[in-house]
């Protein structure tokens, strides 16, 4: 067992204020910022987090690399981000304008609908191309994990869709969460670390999420990983912290469109 995932077990559920993180000393090389997508709370959180640790890069699970390079001259301002991110392809990019502004580089990694579709019925290791091996995507998932994610994914989906077609959605998960990591390698080549990533909490798991793939391809980095819940629940999963403290704020019955 390496050190990392030594402190992982160790630390795993161990639930912090977002008081606890204000001026505290990053060691990781890889600081992965879970969230849920609409939760305003936890897009705050994100931003003082980045202040903070100061990464020489940030990757966007919400961005495609063209959007980000659009950004590229855009003014480090919360407005001027705002402005800037307007009609882009993730719907609610506006609540993340202040987490944009304390990003010093901005990265992409959204794929292609049409790849992450492909995925669903090819498999991920055939969409993901070269280095799949690497990743592990040419092998099955253990029987248990696979059982587990599928039954998320169908909660995920209101169980509204048959069951038999969770396995789909699991594979393109896969492909997004190692095309995740797989940015993220990239920029800390290109960049130097630390690096952090800014994605859903079902992305920022340690278990079987972004950073159960950085540490497969890249063992050399340390990885941490902060899960945001709401409401005092924490998000499923294995993190090396958990914030919990954030309100749960007004939002649409999400399983109203399966009706």
């Amino acid at each position: 067992m390496n050190g990392m995932f030594r402190n992982v077990i160790l630390n795993a559920g161990a639930v912090v204020a977002s008081a606890f993180f204000v001026g505290a000393a990053w060691a990781a090389d890889v600081l992965v910022l879970g969230e849920i997508h609409d939760n305003p709370h936890h897009h705050r959180v994100q931003a003082d987090l980045l202040e903070t640790a100061a990464p020489r890069a940030v990757v966007f699970e919400m961005l495609t690399q063209a959007e980000a390079d659009a950004l590229r001259g855009v003014a480090r301002d919360a407005d001027a981000m705002r402005a800037a991110t307007d009609g882009f392809h993730w719907g609610n990019i506006a609540d993340y304008a202040d987490v944009l502004a304390h990003s010093a580089v901005i990265v992409g990694a959204a794929l292609p609908r049409d790849a992450v579709r492909e995925a669903f019925g090819a498999g991920a290791a055939t969409v993901f191309g070269g280095g799949a091996e690497v990743y592990g995507l040419n092998s099955p998932l253990p029987a248990d994990q696979q059982k587990v994610r599928e039954a998320l994914q169908f909660a995920a989906h209101c169980d509204a869709m048959p069951l038999e077609m969770m396995g789909g959605m699991v594979e393109a998960q896969r492909l997004r969460d190692a095309a995740f990591a797989r940015a993220v390698g990239e920029a800390v080549e290109t960049y130097g670390t630390p690096v952090a990533l800014i994605t859903g909490n079902g992305h920022a798991r340690m278990d079987w999420g972004v950073p159960s793939y950085l540490v497969r391809v890249r063992p050399d980095l340390v990885v941490e990983s902060i899960g945001q819940g709401e409401g005092g629940m924490a998000p499923e999963g294995v993190f090396t912290s958990v914030l919990n403290d954030a309100p749960i704020p007004d939002r649409p019955d999400p399983c109203a469109a399966f009706r």
